[in-house]
């Protein structure tokens, strides 16, 4: 099972502004490619700031300060990787209070941008998708699970399981699983099992609590017999 990553959604050609450009033609960028911010890159490609429609009407409202990026960005720029998860990017977003997060490689170099529209494409998979990635991946291939034994029914994002696993403890484990599916919004569990698993019978070691006191009533574990003479036949 592979989560779609940050390289996955990002859009590689990103709109950028230069420390120079002006603030008239950073707002025709953001009109023009209806986006909300454009990084700002230095002569190596490197973004060292953000400008964002905050940052304009700032600017417009106030009256004074710089007229070009370098004056305007929000500095320093707030930086995804490509290989970062949809959830992380997500989280750094929700944190920081942006829209949009600049992507660089291993050498800071922008190579895309990735925004909160591109993540919400996670959501817009098709039913049919999420269906063969549960089947496929999470059941038959990670768990070992038949697909006959598990009906899996997708219909918006929302999942629902009906059917039989072996163990208790598979309940569990295939709805965490199917939830960190891309595009799950919902799992409806109604999965039934064939038996505990030995440690919910047992207790957390595993052991028959029984052991202790099958045939040696809680001595040292050997069987009192075992010192009796032995009767003739």
């Amino acid at each position: 099972m592979r989560h779609r990553s940050v390289a996955d959604l990002m859009t590689p050609e990103a709109v950028v502004a230069q420390r120079g450009t002006a603030f008239k033609e950073i707002a025709r960028l953001l009109d023009e490619y209806g986006i909300t911010a454009v990084p700002v890159i230095d002569d190596d490609g490197r973004p060292v700031g953000v400008v964002s429609e905050a940052d304009l009407l700032r600017r417009h409202t106030g009256g004074t300060g710089s007229d070009t990026a370098e004056g305007l960005m929000t500095s320093p720029a707030v930086v995804a990787r490509p290989g970062w998860s949809a959830v992380r990017a997500a989280r750094v977003m929700e944190e920081r209070h942006i829209k949009r997060l600049p992507v660089v490689d291993d050498h800071g170099h922008l190579i895309g941008v990735v925004s909160r529209s591109d993540l919400l494409q996670l959501f817009l998979r098709r039913d049919r998708s999420i269906q063969e990635e549960i089947v496929e991946d999470v059941l038959a291939g990670t768990l070992g699970v038949s697909p006959a034994a598990v009906n899996v029914q997708v219909d918006d994002g929302r999942v629902t399981l009906s059917g039989t696993v072996e163990r208790r403890s598979l309940v569990r484990i295939v709805d965490r699983m199917c939830r960190s599916v891309d595009g799950v919004v919902e799992v409806v569990n109604r999965l039934d099992f064939d038996r505990e698993d030995t440690e919910d019978r047992h207790g957390r070691d595993g052991r028959d609590d029984r052991a202790d006191h099958d045939g040696h009533d809680g001595h040292d574990g050997h069987d009192d017999r075992a010192s009796r003479p032995e009767e003739p036949a």
